[in-house]
């Protein structure tokens, strides 16, 4: 008898260790979301495009160097090309984490995405500074895009 009692609280308290493993794991899970689980859960942008966002590839080299050109000039004293966050986020994996809409609407419709977006409003509890509107065309903000990608690793 005592043997079916030692036996019952050991099973007993396996699955209770295990049910916390899974609780503990889901919470890590939750706490550190893939880049595609981030993806999968942007909602559509607050911001207006006149026209849909078309990804080439290979990348368009002109429009890297015009966008490294718009990050050196208005970027660079905030955000860096790695994960480092100086004012804003570090520029790293942006590509991967936001979609091409998301990323050109922060740039061109700061001040929206700003007062609308759940995302955005989150980034800006985390740094603390509003992103200023550079002025940037959606055109200039494509070249950022082509640039950003390419910094990613895109060829």
């Amino acid at each position: 008898m005592k043997v079916y009692v030692i036996a019952a609280i050991g099973f007993a308290a396996l699955t209770l260790s295990s049910c916390d493993s899974k609780e503990k794991a889901e919470k890590d899970a939750a706490a550190n979301p893939s880049p595609q689980q981030i993806l999968a859960n942007t909602p559509a942008t607050h911001g207006k495009l006149s026209k849909p966002v078309e990804l080439t590839t290979p990348l368009n080299q002109e429009w890297v160097k015009t966008g490294l050109a718009s990050y050196e000039m208005k970027c660079l004293a905030c955000h860096k090309l790695d994960e480092t966050r100086i004012v804003g986020p570090g520029w790293k994996g942006v590509t991967e984490r936001r979609t091409p809409e998301w990323i050109m609407n922060m740039i061109v419709n700061t001040d929206e995405m700003l007062d609308k977006d759940p995302t955005a409003q989150e980034m800006l509890e985390q740094c603390l500074v509003r992103m200023p509107n550079q002025n940037l065309s959606e055109d200039e903000s494509r070249h950022v895009l082509e640039f950003m990608r390419h910094n990613d690793g895109v060829q």
